[in-house]
């Protein structure tokens, strides 16, 4: 089953459909990986994935460099409050957070198919 997992969350990274989000509610959920663990595990599994998709978008000329630019100077200094924060907050915690994120996201889904 580990495998398959990591097969269909590559797939899904390398098309920027949300790989890691696969890999995370697997580990969290079915396989009771504590939350902060799961959460390493998808950031290491994102790594390689994501440099093999970037070579690849790059060589097909798929890449807004100054958007990119712009999307970088908010996302790097968030990107390292959220870890400062994640490392601060107590698993459970965090799990619950993730729960209710998970939560937001299906709604939020939900309501815009209806809308279509």
């Amino acid at each position: 089953m580990n495998i398959l997992v990591g097969l269909l969350s590559g797939a899904a990274a390398s098309m920027g459909l949300g790989g890691g989000f696969i890999l995370l509610v697997y580990l969290s959920i079915f396989t009771s990986t504590p939350q902060d663990i799961a959460q390493g595990i998808n950031l290491l599994f994102f790594l390689p994935v994501a440099l093999l998709s970037l070579c690849i978008h790059i060589k097909n000329k798929l890449i807004d460099i100054k958007l990119v630019g712009k999307y970088l100077i908010a996302g790097l200094p968030c990107a390292v409050l959220g870890s400062i924060a994640a490392s601060a907050i107590d698993v459970t915690l965090l799990r619950k957070l993730f729960a209710v994120f998970l939560l937001f996201i299906g709604i939020s889904q939900l309501l815009k198919k209806k809308r279509k």
